[in-house]
């Protein structure tokens, strides 16, 4: 699983980074960006981030 974030769609409401803190945090811009790719632990909250994000920036492959 890759998950990415469309930096030109965030709109920095941080709820990816709330959801998986593991995979998602905000930057100084306040935009979201992927600081690890999920792992067998973490693969079930950054697709449920994915799904969450109001705008569709997050990419799950």
């Amino acid at each position: 699983m890759k998950v990415t974030v469309d930096r030109d769609a965030c709109i920095g409401c941080g709820l990816c980074a709330g959801i998986c803190p593991e995979v998602f945090e905000m930057d100084k811009e306040n935009i979201a960006k992927v600081i690890a790719q999920p792992d067998a632990s973490t693969e079930a909250s950054a697709k449920e981030a994915a799904d969450s994000c109001p705008v569709s920036a997050i990419s799950v492959e």
